[in-house]
């Protein structure tokens, strides 16, 4: 029986430009997707610093949770 071990992908991964907040601490590098947060001015998850807007290029990820009541 064969095994999928190293094998490459050839699947394409999909990016975009994506809205995320970043930690404002100079020591931490937390960051979360804007979908994914669970307010609308979200703490970091790390150290619990404010966070800022930004855009970062990311592989495309769907957070089902936000559609499911």
């Amino acid at each position: 029986m064969a095994m999928g071990f190293g094998r490459k992908n050839t699947e394409e991964v999909k990016t975009e430009e994506v809205k995320v907040w970043e930690c404002i601490s100079d020591s931490c590098n937390g960051w979360l997707r804007d979908n994914f947060k669970s307010s609308d001015q979200p703490a970091c998850p790390l150290c619990n610093s404010e966070m800022k807007e930004s855009t970062k290029l990311l592989q495309v990820v769907v957070n089902n949770s936000i559609y499911s009541k």
